[in-house]
């Protein structure tokens, strides 16, 4: 009796440890498959953040790209509007002398203009207007010996320059002549003659073949003879002889006039 008693308890014994055993895998398994489940998740989180970086990164390359793209657009669409302007030049010549400016708007004196506080010369102010109305690029014809700008001296050396037929040395030079086709020409009439400058700007190129267009400012004596001297000097040229001329007092009041005449040249 003992025995069966012995043995019964025997039993129940192993069965509970197998029981015990089998709620601890099951636990294991259940902690190792939400482990290995959260792993997962959390892998393709990162796959997930991962691909969202890759495609903002794609995003952002692109749109550098397309910036780029556009910018170089720009670029070649300003160049393209320059060069449609490049056939025409608008070259001048000018010596705004020192006057007082002070409380005037429009007038100055006879030699320059006052625009918006700014000041300048006749000539300047009348080639900025032609520049505005048909484009093309403005030249300023410089000499490396700056004019006086008081009125006397200024008028003595340019009488000096042309019982000297001097040619002054000229600080400023064109890079490229032949991209254009039309020179609208201004200057000042100097003792009934263009300033020796000029003489020097038509020594240093060689206008054949091209248009040229006169503009000047006078004190009475129109263009004088200067239209048959860039005749004279530039003989392969066509010289336009019917071009604009005003009297200097009267430049600050020409816009209208200037503009005018400009557009009817058809450029």
């Amino acid at each position: 009796m003992k025995r069966k008693i012995l043995a019964g308890m025997l039993l129940m014994t192993m069965a509970l440890g197998t029981a015990a055993c089998g709620g601890n895998d099951s636990a294991g398994s259940g902690q190792s498959q939400g482990t290995e489940e959260s792993t997962d998740t959390e892998a393709s989180g990162q796959e997930e953040a991962s691909s969202g970086t890759e495609e903002t990164d794609g995003e952002a390359s692109q749109g550098a790209e397309a910036e780029e793209d556009g910018s170089a657009a720009s670029e070649e669409a300003a160049a393209s509007e320059t060069a449609g302007d490049s056939s025409i030049l608008v070259a001048y010549f000018s010596v705004p002398e020192d006057v007082d400016t002070e409380g005037i708007d429009a007038n100055a004196g006879a030699s320059i203009v006052v625009r918006d506080g700014e000041v300048l010369g006749n000539i300047q102010y009348m080639a900025d207007v032609i520049q505005q109305t048909v484009g093309g690029d403005l030249f300023r014809i410089e000499t490396t010996e700056q004019y006086p700008l008081d009125h006397e001296p200024l008028v003595d050396q340019a009488a000096q320059e042309q019982d000297e037929n001097a040619r002054p040395q000229l600080s400023t030079q064109l890079e490229n002549i032949d991209q254009y086709d039309t020179i609208l020409l201004g200057y000042p009439n100097w003792w009934g003659d263009m300033p020796q400058a000029l003489y020097s700007f038509f020594d240093e190129y060689d206008f054949g073949g091209k248009t040229i267009i006169p503009f000047n400012s006078h004190n009475g004596s129109r263009f004088s003879n200067t239209i048959a001297t860039i005749q004279e000097l530039e003989p392969d040229a066509r010289v336009v002889e019917d071009g604009f001329t005003v009297n200097e007092r009267d430049v600050p009041d020409a816009a209208e006039d200037i503009a005018e005449w400009v557009a009817g040249l058809g450029y």
